[in-house]
């Protein structure tokens, strides 16, 4: 973050203004919503400035600036059109360690203004760091239609029994927990359809009803975090891992997916690659067992879906046989996401009728993998886990029947910005791979459907992110 995000108490508290045209008339209407005390300086006035100064709900000084106007300010926002008198407000503020904004100008400012979804007492602030503000401006028309008013009242329900709550649950894993099942149950539908006496009626029911002194229950999440890129997770996903109370994790999830659990939760990596494993699959399975019988919410979170070359079916087996509670939540699979990004059809109605899937290792690491009943005309074969084997499964692949020339493509961090594709064919791809220096993880697909990468190809990253396009065998990779 480039900027340290925080609200500012400003109630009653002297704020300067300087211009006092129409962009500072949003400006000050911004600090009279969050009552603070507005004292502007400028030679001149819009007509809406006027009027607030003609009603008294602001200061108003008709002269220009002058360091002395900041002895009392705690804030200050600098809104004129002269580019030298807003340097001339950022400097003397800047000395006096005020916090100074100026309108349009991110390198003369140590706070920004971000755009603000209000539902007070809940406030939702977007910037961009003065990068994009109408970018920013964007983001906050989507959030409003996706965050109702009524959000506010059940802001300020849960605000007036906040006290109550803490006294009544000592423990704040217990008080989160409770308020959870508030803010996404019944009560909460109460308030959205503006039944607020009967909300507060059901939320000191439910307050009466839940001892102080149970212990918390454990469940375990198993989520997919598909294949790298955040935009493809599940509504579902998402809640879970700002729930959770412990983050276990593999080493296949990416990092903008684990920035999106809870902040405050407790991270434990027990990722596992060829020959370095963190934890053994039986000690993953015990942690997971152990965490939820101490009464902890524990996301197991993984990369593409945890039921496909995942493990997740030996850990919910071992959750099942110790009585713990879980829920698993699909993720899209390598093999969707990667393919689709990459602009290969796992199925075309001209060239495959059917696809499988297949690992590129087997438990003891090896890639003694039986191809003999996949290697079959008008069938994709999908290979996770295949790039360190990749010369042995294109020749067993030829071995057991597909032609050398089969088309085949390798993708490297599939639908993320680093996505790189090579495509040739079983006798080409492991060559072109090694010139192309891939890294796991990587995806193979095989089969006549690459034909239709080169005109299918929709998503390209930007060269200079660590991606391109490699296809032939005279490609070259920048």
């Amino acid at each position: 973050m480039e900027f340290f995000p925080v609200f500012l108490d400003v109630k009653n508290r002297p704020c300067l203004v300087v211009g006092g045209g129409e962009v500072a008339a949003r400006k000050i209407g911004m600090l009279l919503q969050s009552h603070a005390k507005v004292t502007v300086v400028s030679p001149e006035l819009c007509e809406a400035v006027r009027e607030l100064a003609d009603k008294g709900l602001v200061t108003h000084h008709q002269t220009r600036f002058i360091p002395e106007f900041l002895d009392e300010a705690i804030l200050v926002i600098a809104a004129t059109d002269d580019s030298v008198v807003n340097a001339e407000v950022s400097v003397a503020a800047r000395e006096l360690r005020i916090p100074v904004n100026v309108v349009d100008s991110p390198d003369l400012c140590t706070f920004i203004m971000p755009s603000v979804i209000d539902r007070s007492p809940i406030v939702v602030a977007v910037s961009s760091a003065g990068a994009a503000p109408v970018l920013a401006r964007t983001l906050r028309a989507r959030l409003e239609t996706l965050i109702p008013a009524s959000y506010g009242r059940l802001g300020a329900l849960a605000g007036a029994f906040r006290d109550k709550v803490k006294t009544h649950f000592p423990r704040p894993a217990d008080r989160r927990l409770f308020w959870e099942k508030i803010i996404q149950g019944p009560v909460a539908e109460m308030v959205f359809a503006g039944q607020d006496d009967a909300a507060k009626a059901a939320l000191e029911k439910a307050l009466a009803a839940e001892s102080g002194d149970a212990p918390p229950r454990g469940e375990v999440y198993l989520v997919g975090g598909g294949p790298g890129n955040p935009d493809l997770l599940t509504f579902r996903a998402l809640r879970l891992m700002q729930q959770a109370d412990v983050v276990v994790h593999d080493h296949l999830v990416a990092p903008a997916i684990l920035e999106l659990t809870r902040r405050d939760a407790q991270r434990i990596y027990v990722g596992k690659e060829r020959n370095a494993h963190t934890m053994r699959q039986e000690n993953i399975n015990e942690l997971l067992v152990k965490l939820a019988q101490e009464g902890k919410r524990v996301l197991r979170l993984k990369g593409g879906d945890p039921f496909i070359f995942g493990r997740g079916g030996e850990e919910i087996e071992t959750l099942a046989a110790h009585g713990v509670a879980f829920q698993v939540v699909p993720g899209i699979t390598a093999a969707s996401g990667v393919s689709s990004y990459a602009g290969i059809p796992l199925t075309h109605r001209d060239y495959a009728q059917s696809c499988v899937f297949v690992t590129g290792h087997l438990k003891d690491g090896s890639v003694n993998v039986d191809l003999s009943g996949i290697a079959k005309a008008n069938q994709t074969i999908v290979i996770y886990m295949g790039l360190l084997g990749l010369p042995q499964l294109c020749q067993e692949l030829v071995k057991h029947g597909l032609s050398a020339t089969t088309p085949a493509a390798i993708i490297q961090q599939g639908t993320t910005v680093k996505q790189k594709v090579v495509t040739g064919t079983l006798e080409t791809l492991p060559a072109l791979a090694v010139d192309a220096q891939l890294k796991p993880p990587t995806l193979i697909i095989v089969g006549e459907v690459v034909k239709l990468q080169e005109k299918l190809a929709w998503y390209k990253p930007e060269l200079g992110e660590g991606s391109s396009f490699v296809a032939g065998i005279d490609a070259t990779v920048e």
